[in-house]
Order: structure tokens, then C-alpha cells, then sequence
């Protein structure tokens, strides 16, 4: 699961025009989401590689029962990409995406990702820094390049696994 999501940030084939300067430039990850503490996990060779390319930083991070991914993004981009696109890249069938508010009433774009007998729940969604959010990766990249919304910005993508009922017993 942790390297299907590090392919999925490779998915865009379009280059920016200008290479991220900025990526060295350190990040304070959140050490608590959404009340769970969070523990820091490395980011694969291919992370690594496009991470190095990102106008950001990325952190990868579990809470014991999902995965986070989360994106610092310092200046418009179009390699922040729908997780949906990235899960069909790497041939995931897509079903039941939806918008979601969570107990915090806030909004994400969820669905389910399946490959075979793995089922995955995934939700993301962006804030800037004043507390604007997105579900829609277009919706913000013209947002954020208009002006109409001051960065950094904080994408977050959770992939929880969904467990899969063994035949012939009832949940």
C-alpha cells in the first residue's frame, strides 16, 4: 500500500516549467491528526525522487490505522494531482466517490480503490493558510494561480485498507 501511494505522486507526466527551488527548505510536520499521534514513515526511492521535483515537501506518516500523505505546496502546481487518477494509473478500479464531512464537519473527496482482493478507502482534501479548503485539485490549482487563495497549502490523502468479508460469512 505504501508504495502504490508513492507511484500514484509519479502518475503526472507533465513537467513544471521551472524546478522547485524551494525543496530544500524544512517543514514541522503535525505530530497529532485528527487526535491520533502520528509516526513518520520514509519515503521510498521513487518518493524520494519526485518529492526532490515537488514545489513543497512531502511526509509520509501513519496513525496506526491509516496512511497519510501530506503535502506542503508552496506555489500552483499540476503535479498535485486527484488521488483517483494515480489509483487508475497503477490499475485500481474506482467506485463510489463522494464528497464526505467528517466529525470536524470538514470536506473530503472519498472512494474506493480495488486491485484484486485489496480494497482501499481513500479521502483528500486542501487548505490554504487561511482556512479555505478544496476537494478538487482543479478547482485549487485556478484558485491558487488566480490569487484567489494565498499558499503554502496543506493537501492531505488518507488510505485506509477496507476489510473484505470471507466468503460464505455474514458481517
Amino acid at each position: 500500500m505504501l508504495l502504490v501511494l508513492g507511484a500514484c505522486a509519479l502518475a503526472p507526466l507533465a513537467r513544471e516549467a521551472a524546478p522547485a527551488a524551494d525543496t530544500a527548505r524544512s517543514v514541522e510536520w503535525p505530530q497529532v491528526f485528527d487526535g491520533r499521534r502520528l509516526r513518520p514513515l520514509a519515503l521510498s526511492a521513487v518518493e524520494q525522487r519526485f518529492a526532490a521535483a515537488f514545489p513543497g515537501a512531502i511526509g509520509r506518516f501513519s496513525d496506526g490505522e491509516r496512511l497519510l500523505v501530506l503535502r506542503e505546496v508552496r506555489r500552483p502546481t499540476r503535479m498535485l494531482h486527484p488521488a483517483a487518477d494515480c489509483y487508475r494509473g497503477l490499475g485500481y478500479a474506482i467506485a463510489g466517490a463522494r464528497l464526505e464531512r467528517d466529525g470536524q464537519q470538514r470536506l473530503w473527496r472519498c472512494f474506493e480503490a480495488r486491485r484484486g482482493d485489496k480494497r482501499l478507502r481513500v479521502c483528500e482534501r486542501i487548505e490554504d493558510s487561511q482556512g479555505l479548503a478544496w476537494t478538487d485539485t482543479s478547482a485549487w490549482f485556478w484558485d491558487s494561480a488566480l490569487g484567489r487563495s494565498a499558499g503554502p497549502w496543506q493537501a492531505v490523502t488518507t488510505v485506509a485498507e477496507v476489510d473484505v468479508p470471507v466468503a460464505g460469512i455474514q458481517e
